[in-house]
């Protein structure tokens, strides 16, 4: 699970560059007639006449259609009504214009795969099987256009199936918990768009019934993990679990009843295993987590970055026989024979072929056969040697969608920063060069995109990230990059967006100047960066350092044009919710975001008043003593603006983003949480709340400010204006 640019992808694209342009959106057919779909189908035409939908329309199905074949025609039945007030009849053949669908005459040899004919008087589709059927029904959805006079679909016959079987998504709840409303609406949108698996990492959000501490509070129950599991197969989504064994177990080591089955006792982030302890454990949540998904092939075990493996006393003598990956792989074997004999194929993030390379390869030990591999590839070349390798020993391969980049906030969709501050490609062409690359040439058994939630990012901000891989994960061959942008925001959003891709782009902007900001890079780079407050006024001459805009000017004049450009943002946003814009909700939380980094530009601009209105308040104390303290009054308001402005904001954006998810780190009547930071300092959990996006702001402490100013007037006024603004003779009663 390596999160940082992987070298391999630099191989990568001097690989691709001679065959792939990006600069020049070449249309495609669907393109050109004003339809956005994604993804793009293998095959289509356009040709015939259009298919008018009327208020009213029959949906056919074979006589012998299974319970899958009808949830198809279901879902097109209920978007019909919802989205276009048409009522849909679902039966079997009936005389007139209707919409058919069959799995007769389906195209042959393509699993998923389906065909769609369009007509003046019939719409066909053709399922291979129950998938195929059920993808596309969802073709025909995003086909359905609007004109004068109704609803059509425009004439056209499509032959489509993917390049890749299994598409997964992987769904990382480490730091939040969303509400089962928006799960349900999220696997609805992944299906939409023919993703097929989401690996769910939900570590503290399963109430374990064996280790109920374990569980956080309002964590779902086994019962509604079996209810989701379900509702996604509906969808032809497999949910597979992740729940993390070797690293990454913070969330069940943190608990001193635990603490002896760490590597160290210093870190609460992973297991020795060479301890009895953590398999009987870790085999009791595992067993709990396939019982929450039944009917699922997979169990995702994840044991990645194992910052502390072989540091006990015990694990260092056996690395000395082993290796450190023979360590890794002792304790992933025995895990994965437990989970295989219980019918489940286990995924780890492991490289394929790693353990026999580099200095800490494994020796004497072998992996367990049919792990399946779904870490990165940036040891890789071009033509995936190690991938094919691990694939001709038995090991299932999946292709590891590169990691987008987890800035705090929003997701560098257009562009990344290296160490210099250099812009690079951003998270779409990383991907996109990755999956065109890849996808449908018979190396990789499937593609995993993830989402890490180290920064506690909205998930609706992964949505394009989401469907990108989606998309080229269906098909690789087309679209274009450019045009698969244009056609996400018309998709997505609606036809009605108006500059969400300029929106998208000064949030990008936005998530690196915020994390740039005051203490924020701290939290990982050490310390740099952070920002002091301007020099309180001293003694009765009201001494102090004027240093703060001369420190921060870098800082002040870059608040300046962000504090503009986030007011474009918002503006895009408040356009767009105007426009009655599909999924609002996205829009609300961009705006929230683009208000938070308007808040940090705005504080910074504060801070240079703020030192203007003393160095006024110092230059006016041997000419009017009225004049000084108005300069002070006028730095106590902005102060008090400021702190009232945070408050305010903050208060609102946890109310709007816990419309979707249950409130951060809540206790409940029953439970109280137990928070504890972990080894990998994540962003998000810094704070046990919403408070680690305000933190930084808290740790300026203006409110400790406020109240050494507010003491210094009480004093400067009772010693130096009486009640009629005389001046009184007192010794100055503050120490300097």
């Amino acid at each position: 699970m390596k999160k940082l640019k992987c070298k391999f992808f630099i191989c990568l694209i001097i690989f691709t560059a001679a065959f792939i342009s990006f600069s020049i959106a070449q249309e495609t057919p669907l393109a050109q007639a004003g339809i956005y779909l994604i993804p793009y189908p293998k095959e289509v035409k356009l040709q015939g006449g259009d298919y008018a939908l009327e208020k009213k329309v029959s949906i056919e199905l074979d006589r012998n259609a299974t319970a899958a074949d009808r949830f198809a025609a279901e879902e097109l039945a209920r978007h019909l009504k919802a989205q276009w007030q048409i009522n849909a009849a679902v039966g079997n053949a009936t005389a007139g214009r209707s919409i058919v669908l069959t799995r007769k005459g389906a195209p042959k040899n393509k699993p998923e795969g389906y065909q769609l004919l369009v007509a003046p008087q019939k719409i066909t589709i053709r399922g291979s099987d129950e998938a195929g059927l059920f993808y596309g029904v969802q073709t025909l959805i995003q086909l359905i256009q609007q004109k004068e006079g109704g609803a059509y679909v425009k004439g056209m016959e499509i032959t489509d199936w993917p390049d890749t079987r299994v598409r997964a998504i992987h769904y990382d709840t480490k730091h939040h918990q969303d509400k089962r409303a928006y799960v349900e609406s999220l696997i609805r949108d992944l299906a939409k768009y023919k993703s097929n698996m989401l690996v769910w990492e939900w570590e503290d959000k399963l109430a374990y019934a064996s280790h109920p501490e374990v569980g956080a509070p309002g964590a779902f129950t086994v019962q509604e993990m079996q209810d989701f599991t379900a509702y996604a197969r509906k969808y032809h989504v497999q949910l597979v679990p992740l729940v993390q064994g070797l690293g990454h177990v913070s969330f069940i080591l943190k608990w001193p009843q635990h603490a002896h089955l760490r590597e160290i006792y210093a870190s609460n982030f992973e297991f020795c295993p060479l301890k009895e302890g953590s398999y009987k454990l870790l085999f009791d949540l595992w067993d709990e987590a396939m019982k929450a998904t039944p009917g699922s092939k997979y169990i995702h075990i994840g044991s990645d970055e194992t910052y502390e493996l072989g540091q006990c006393d015990d694990c260092r003598k056996k690395a000395a026989e082993i290796g450190k990956s023979g360590l890794y792989h002792l304790f992933v074997s025995r895990a994965a024979a437990y989970l295989q004999k219980a019918g489940r194929q286990v995924m780890v993030w492991e490289s394929p072929m790693n353990w026999v390379r580099g200095k800490n390869a494994a020796k004497h030990i072998e992996p367990q056969k049919g792990l399946v591999l779904t870490e990165s590839y940036e040891h890789e070349t071009p033509d995936f040697t190690y991938a094919k390798q691990a694939k001709s020993l038995g090991f299932p391969v999946f292709a590891y969608d590169p990691n987008p980049g987890i800035e705090p906030l929003f997701l560098p969709y257009f562009y990344k920063q290296d160490d210099n501050r250099r812009h690079i490609p951003g998270s779409l062409e990383d991907s996109y060069r990755f999956l065109t690359a890849t996808m449908g040439k018979g190396v990789f058994d499937g593609m995993i995109r993830t989402s890490w939630d180290d920064s506690g990012l909205p998930v609706q901000g992964w949505m394009m990230q989401f469907v990108l891989a989606a998309a080229y994960s269906w098909n690789a061959s087309n679209p274009g990059l450019p045009e698969f942008t244009d056609a996400f925001f018309k998709n997505y959003y609606g036809i009605n967006e108006q500059g969400l891709r300029q929106l998208f782009y000064l949030l990008n902007e936005g998530a690196y100047y915020y994390s740039e900001t005051l203490e924020r890079n701290v939290w990982h780079f050490g310390v740099i960066g952070k920002t002091h407050l301007p020099d309180l006024p001293r003694a009765d001459d009201l001494e102090y350092d004027p240093y703060w805009n001369k420190e921060y000017k870098d800082q002040v004049d870059k608040a300046g044009l962000f504090l503009k450009k986030m007011d474009t943002a918002i503006n895009i946003g408040k356009l767009n919710l105007a426009n009655n814009i599909k999924n609002p909700h996205d829009i609300e939380l961009f705006i929230s975001i683009a208000e938070l980094i308007r808040h940090t530009a705005q504080t910074y601009l504060d801070l240079s008043t703020l030192e203007h209105t003393i160095t006024s308040a110092h230059r006016q104390r041997f000419l009017s003593h009225d004049s000084t303290y108005y300069y002070l009054q006028k730095a106590e308001q902005l102060i008090q603006d400021n702190l009232a402005r945070r408050n305010k904001l903050y208060t609102a954006m946890e109310a709007l983003w816990e419309k979707t998810r249950l409130p951060k780190g809540m206790s409940t009547a029953e439970k109280k949480y137990f928070f504890r930071q972990d080894r990998t300092r994540h962003y998000a959990n810094r704070t046990p709340d919403m408070k680690y996006l305000i933190i930084d702001e808290e740790d300026l402490d203006l409110e400790g400010y406020l109240k050494r100013l507010q003491e210094y007037m009480r004093v400067y006024k009772s010693t130096f204006m009486g009640k009629d603004g005389e001046t009184l003779n007192a010794d100055w009663p503050v120490p300097r």
